[in-house]
């Protein structure tokens, strides 16, 4: 290689330049050419030296990321020997949930380390509060697949994570046997609140209920046998569980059994079991049940209040219908226009026209959402109903 070459190669590397690509020869030799005079002449490589110089493509220096710059300042942190107690802080102290992750992925890669329970579940929730559910699955499949010791919170926080997504609902039955199954971590009361919650979501046709009852009476047995003592959230949903597919003496026995659990019945205790009689056509158990309430100073949902004014109206009990609604709208919850519609009808087929169109002033002003159509609507229905 000649000098000048030698030289440029040189100057170009010293300056941190790209070198264009130049055939062998090129920097070999020296190229020739003839001359109009017919003499052979050399090109001066330090004459146009400057000229080569500015078509030379300078590289930018690329700016870092801040997850990158994170990244790399935690893994500094975490020193050879880190224990998982280390790698949990270093999770726990990263508010973006994606530094957690690589944090965690890179340090499952170090020698003579493997992640535990306590990184997994921190993990997996540190996932679910970022939203980054994708990755939060794939982590439940590893734990599911044994990737570490299991315990019961790590169990309850992937059954959690699986009956809060809609197409992982089997699977969270599929870890709840596996718990069953396990020596150290069987299902506690989390366990079955979870589940039962999960299925009662799905309680909402009548012909879908009675596929999911079974699964909901498999479950209580298996809780009974455990020795696990159910509290009153989780009695209430086996009531509602009952009540809405119509097995109401179910929905009673369950109901009656509350206080040998040293569990009170609430509203929703109340609310359940009185709708399911009314819609059962049990009124006067139903309407018992719903005096016992009252006695109690419980106040029903709205969803039950009017069940039980269509149901007491459509029974002829006009009078309790009346009473019921009046209530309803002293606690400040609000029929809607077919309660209404119910109520006043039956009393103009009764011959009680004019009472009804006095309470349906009357209730018009105590209903704060009653707008003008609708009461422009039920008193252009009894205008027609008191004419026949």
């Amino acid at each position: 290689m000649s000098v000048a070459a030698q030289h440029l190669l040189l100057r170009l590397s010293s300056a941190g330049r790209r070198i264009l690509p130049l055939p062998i020869s090129a920097l070999c030799h020296r190229p020739a050419f003839s001359s109009s005079t017919g003499g052979t002449q050399h090109l001066d490589f330090h004459s146009d030296e400057s000229s080569y110089e500015s078509d030379v493509e300078i590289p930018r220096t690329r700016t870092r990321t801040p997850l990158e710059t994170g990244f790399e300042t935690w893994t500094e942190r975490l020193k050879p020997g880190f224990t998982p107690a280390d790698v949990e802080s270093a999770i726990t102290a990263q508010s973006d949930p994606d530094l957690a992750l690589d944090i965690f992925r890179w340090t499952a890669q170090q020698r003579n380390y493997k992640h535990n329970h306590v990184t997994y579940l921190t993990m997996i929730k540190t996932l679910i509060n970022g939203r980054r559910y994708r990755h939060a699955e794939t982590l439940v499949e590893e734990v599911i697949a044994g990737a570490c010791e299991m315990t019961v919170p790590l169990y309850n926080s992937v059954i959690r994570f699986c009956c809060g997504r809609k197409f992982l609902f089997n699977r969270a039955f599929d870890v709840y046997k596996k718990m069953l199954k396990s020596e150290d971590c069987k299902p506690t009361l989390e366990t079955y609140a979870l589940l039962f919650n999960s299925l009662l979501r799905r309680f909402n046709k009548l012909n879908v209920c009675y596929v999911y009852l079974h699964a909901v009476k498999s479950m209580t047995k298996q809780m009974k046998a455990s020795g696990v003592i159910p509290d009153t959230f989780v009695l209430n949903m086996i009531i509602k569980a009952y009540a809405k597919c119509l097995e109401v003496d179910e929905a009673v026995r369950v109901f009656r059994e509350m206080g040998l659990y040293g569990c009170e019945p609430n509203a929703y205790s109340y609310g359940y079991l009185v709708k399911g009689l009314f819609e059962k056509g049990r009124i006067g158990q139903g309407l018992g049940f719903y005096r016992e309430m009252k006695s109690k100073g419980l106040v029903p949902g709205a969803s039950t209040y009017m069940t039980v004014i269509c149901s007491l109206a459509m029974a002829r009990k006009l009078d309790d219908a009346i009473g019921i609604v009046s209530d309803m709208l002293r606690n400040s919850l609000f029929p809607d226009q077919l309660t209404y519609k119910t109520v006043l009808e039956g009393l103009c087929r009764e011959g009680r026209a004019g009472e009804a169109f006095e309470l349906l002033e009357e209730w018009r002003k105590m209903d704060k959402l009653m707008g003008e159509r609708v009461y422009k609507t039920l008193l252009n229905e009894l205008h027609f109903v008191s004419r026949e």
